[in-house]
């Protein structure tokens, strides 16, 4: 198991990074990790970790410093191994050393620690001990290093509770990276296969609460003859949709027939839609049947209804009202029984006040509606989606199915995804093709709009003023996002922070962030 760990993943991982950077800033204290033998990982070979302050700088520039730290980080990691829980130690130059075990299941892995100061308590002792061990090893400067032990760090109690806190953080998010792959691959097979069952609506992909809330409207609506609007932005999978409902209804062995109302003018739509007699313009050189004919005892799915002109709105209303049509250039009515469904990326009802497009119509279109969450609004689902177009490309090439490297998926579940389901099918079949023979994908291979514009909705985070404030507004900041994310599943984000849920109550509470009605 100690071989599938990626140490070298773990400065790429962006939680990581702003802990780091946030406990440099406060404390001017580095953290790093070993693994289980003691040894300094996430560093290149040869080469120590950038410490922070003046001193720790100094010793570790010096080979004998060198050896002298990575043998205090063994010793920090044998006193932790057996604790289940922070430790304090001491480091050889005098320095407190906070460290935190990393366990998978029940082995040890390494730890995390976090050096570089003094405790409040022993804090004259240790600047001592620290001054001594200076004018040993360094008797050239004495005065200068005076000057940067005056200085230190020293950590009150209640801020080494708190480092505590960010150091298991940290150990939190290494957790994640280092669940079992294939235990996560048959979680999905094993949801992928729920899904089916229960929903068996072709190739959809979702478990988040935006799509379960879908999924049981669809599951009322699919043996109805009802007229149903779809209404999503573009990329959302309103055509799939519109699938699903047609091939779990009665007319599912029959024709189910789709027109893009927008790729076509008034002339050639109303021909396509209701057909023509020969001759009744130029270039119609024989009889032609229309869609509507066409979908006789099955579905007919009007895309991007939208787009069409008030003009042809009024002739699809006589269809959807009568259920009667008149192919172009003829005289002879002709009825059909076709259900009909409707989708749009256009708000509808702001073009009915425009008039823009007709009430009667709309209201007509719009007896059952049925809106698809934009991927933005369902983002627990990205891995799934991930995982399912992944299977597809290795299907389609005969390889193996390839996996998404940590820094990789950070910035894939980070983009707003404009273009939706659309957008990322096609940026996984971009990043499988440019990874070539890699088993594995690197954010290297993102698209640039997704590289380069990760959003940071901790960037502003404070670094000046009480700690104790500046905490607080993380941690609310942390849990609102989370809430949100979660649709006020308190269960579950309790279980992602780590943390009880009833100690996310109160914390839910005491930042009066329940959700407000209306």
């Amino acid at each position: 198991m100690t071989k599938s760990v990626r140490w070298e993943e773990f400065d790429k991982i962006l939680v990581i990074q702003r802990l780091r950077d946030l406990v440099s800033r406060w404390w001017n204290i580095q953290i790093n990790f070993t693994d289980e033998k003691g040894l300094i990982r996430g560093v290149p070979e040869g080469k120590f970790f950038n410490p922070t302050n003046m001193i720790c700088k100094m010793i570790t520039q010096d080979d004998r410093g060198f050896t002298g730290c990575r043998g205090t980080a063994q010793q920090t990691t044998v006193e932790t191994m057996n604790s289940k829980s922070a430790k304090i130690s001491r480091c050889h130059a005098g320095f407190s050393a906070l460290s935190v075990p990393i366990r998978i299941g029940n082995k040890y892995m390494g730890c995390v620690f976090a050096d570089g100061f003094v405790h409040e308590s022993t804090a004259a002792a240790q600047r001592e001990a620290i001054a001594a061990y200076l004018r040993v090893n360094f008797p050239d400067s004495v005065a200068e290093h005076q000057k940067h032990v005056d200085s230190l760090t020293v950590l009150s109690k209640k801020e080494l509770q708190y480092l505590t806190e960010l150091v298991n953080l940290v150990v939190a998010e290494i957790l994640l990276v280092q669940r079992d792959l294939s235990t996560e691959k048959q979680k999905v097979e094993r949801l992928h296969k729920e899904l089916e069952q229960r929903y068996n609506f072709d190739r959809m992909v979702g478990r988040s609460a935006p799509m379960q809330d879908l999924y049981q409207v669809l599951e009322r609506v699919c043996e109805s003859d009802a007229t149903i609007l779809i209404q999503g932005e573009n990329g959302t999978g309103k055509e799939l949709i519109a699938r699903a409902i047609h091939y779990n209804s009665a007319r599912q062995n029959n024709s189910f027939v789709v027109v893009n109302c927008g790729a076509f003018n008034d002339n050639l739509l109303e021909s396509e839609l209701f057909g023509h007699v020969k001759g009744s313009f130029t270039g119609a050189v024989k009889d032609r049947k229309g869609l509507f004919e066409e979908a006789d005892q099955g579905t007919l799915f009007l895309d991007e209804i939208g787009d069409t002109s008030v003009a042809m709105q009024v002739k699809m209303l006589r269809v959807l009202q009568e259920g009667t049509y008149t192919p172009v250039g003829s005289t002879q009515q002709q009825r059909g029984n076709v259900r009909i469904l409707a989708a749009t990326n256009k708000d509808l009802a702001t073009m009915v006040r425009k008039n823009e497009f007709r009430e009667d119509l709309y209201y007509r279109l719009n007896v059952i509606n049925v809106t698809v969450p934009a991927l933005r609004e369902r983002r627990e689902d990205i891995t799934l989606l991930i995982d399912h177009f992944l299977q597809h490309n290795a299907g389609k090439t005969k390889e193996a199915v390839k996996i998404i490297a940590k820094d990789c998926m950070e910035k894939l579940l980070n983009h707003d995804w404009p273009g939706n389901v659309r957008e990322l099918e096609n940026e996984i079949e971009r990043l499988c093709v440019l990874s070539g023979r890699d088993n594995e994908i690197a954010a290297a291979f993102l698209s640039p709009r997704i590289k380069d514009t990760l959003p940071d909705k901790f960037s502003d985070y404070r670094v000046h003023g009480k700690l104790k404030d500046a905490l607080e507004e993380l941690e609310r900041r942390m849990i609102e996002d989370g809430l949100e994310r979660t649709r006020w599943n308190k269960s579950r984000l309790a279980r992602e922070l780590g943390i009880s849920r009833a100690g996310l109550i109160m914390k839910v509470d005491k930042y009066g962030l329940e959700k407000r009605s209306g």
